[in-house]
């Protein structure tokens, strides 16, 4: 494999500045994505959706050189993701050290927004370097598909006992053998697969609390 200097990472994107060159698909796309995730973003092109000024989005349909340098100085996060190679490579070349992603030429950028859904608490990013949108979008099927319920819930079990834990056990490891212990017991397996949640939250509760008097 090779390494292209590519990590995975999460940005808090409340209050970020987005200055987005295009309106197309792709463009329109993106914007949703971060306007869903409260940042403010101009789009710089021809026209947006109702949906996306509903949301806060402003258009800007300047090609002033100017007027492009001041929304560029603007934001915090440049995403280029127009037609027009010659914009394109304009704005990128004034962008200097912000955070940018191309979506024309990826490596040309140094921020990815990657292929990205939601399963209930689980946010999943696929990322395939570049080399096939179309399989990032096969492979999120397939991960979709193999995802159970009951692997959801797991998740909500977990930061529940881990809360109740947190107050108990003070030694880090001790609480992590715990966590192992309740995710492979049975009976919570059983209650998880029947989706009865707040039953396995009780019987959780009462194991800790049963099994710390007993460690007393």
């Amino acid at each position: 494999m090779v390494n292209m200097g590519w990590t995975s990472l999460f940005l808090e994107l409340s209050g970020k500045k987005v200055a987005l060159v295009g309106t197309g698909e792709v463009a329109s796309r993106r914007a949703h994505r971060f306007l869903d995730n409260d940042a403010e973003v101009i789009l710089i092109g021809k026209s947006i959706s109702d949906e996306l000024k509903n949301k806060g989005a402003i258009l800007n349909k300047t090609k002033d050189h100017e007027e492009l340098k001041k929304i560029v100085d603007w934001s915090d996060i440049v995403v280029i993701a127009s037609g027009n190679k010659e914009l394109n490579d304009y704005v990128s070349s004034i962008s200097g050290k912000k955070l940018v992603n191309r979506a024309d030429y990826p490596e040309k950028g140094n921020l990815i927004v990657p292929t990205n859904f939601y399963l209930d608490d689980i946010q999943v990013s696929i990322f395939t370097n570049g080399k096939s949108p179309l399989m990032a979008r096969e492979l999120r099927k397939k991960i979709q598909a193999t995802i159970k319920k009951e692997d959801l819930l797991q998740i909500k079990i977990q930061d529940y006992a881990r809360n109740i834990l947190k107050e108990k056990i003070d030694n880090q490891k001790e609480r992590k053998e715990y966590l192992y212990k309740i995710l492979e017991d049975n009976e919570i397996k059983k209650l998880l697969k029947e989706e009865k949640l707040e039953i396995a939250q009780e019987y959780i509760k009462k194991l800790i609390n049963k099994d710390m008097k007993t460690t007393k």
